[in-house]
């Protein structure tokens, strides 16, 4: 079973230095068919304005990945990171018995593209972590790159969660087919481009929701980049 949900039907809120579109429901934007996914609880497309952003704040017991799209993210937080999370880098801070951070927009007269993603932990308790790995354009092109998971296979970012998330970048003529556990669930979220998705048309900002599918077939790309995440379910 496939299910595509538009981008046009996510919440969204308009803060004025923070545009953001919430997958799932999140703060002000309330939706008791969309409160997550498997284990995948948030994914917010947020656009900062320059020299603007999120004030420290705190987090318990979530994995949080922001994954850049244009300009850059500051990040700074209570385990003394102090760093640039600039396109084309993962970041994973897990939150476990309490952190705090802020994230500003930096990049100089531009605003700041990312995504922020939320997935549940497999277990409570742990101890606050932190991790940013580089994936090169080269390793997603034509292709998913496993750029989280919970043991830091194939170089991925390490998570404490039944989660794994791949990114890719397709333009015509590039396929990727990936055998799926029917037991399991995935979400395709498209980042920006068009995709073809098991034969369905996918927009920048639409999803695919997918439960008791053997295959995922990914074509047709054009300038399409995409996340998979394979989900407990």
């Amino acid at each position: 079973m496939l299910t595509v949900r538009k981008s046009q039907d996510r919440g969204y809120a308009d803060h004025g230095w923070l545009q953001s579109f919430h997958s799932f429901s999140f703060a002000g934007y309330h939706d008791p068919r969309h409160m997550g996914f498997g284990n995948l609880r948030v994914i917010n497309e947020d656009r900062i304005a320059p020299g603007t952003g999120f004030g420290t704040h705190g987090h318990r017991d979530m994995e949080i990945i922001s994954y850049v799209l244009s300009g850059e993210l500051a990040h700074k937080d209570s385990m003394g990171n102090v760093v640039g999370i600039p396109p084309g880098e993962v970041q994973r801070m897990s939150a476990g018995t309490g952190v705090m951070h802020s994230e500003f927009n930096h990049a100089q007269g531009q605003t700041t593209h990312f995504l922020q993603i939320w997935i549940l932990p497999d277990r409570q308790g742990v101890a606050p972590g932190y991790e940013q790995k580089a994936f090169p354009e080269a390793e997603k092109r034509g292709r998913l790159r496993l750029v989280a998971s919970p043991d830091g296979g194939q170089g991925s970012v390490s998570i404490h969660a039944d989660a794994y998330m791949y990114a890719g970048l397709f333009d015509a003529g590039e396929t990727q087919e990936m055998a799926l556990d029917p037991q399991r669930k995935y979400y395709v979220h498209l980042v920006r481009g068009s995709l073809q998705v098991n034969g369905q048309q996918l927009a920048a900002g639409d999803a695919a929701l997918v439960a008791q599918e053997s295959r995922l077939v990914l074509a047709q790309g054009e300038a399409a980049e995409v996340l998979v995440f394979d989900l407990q379910p």
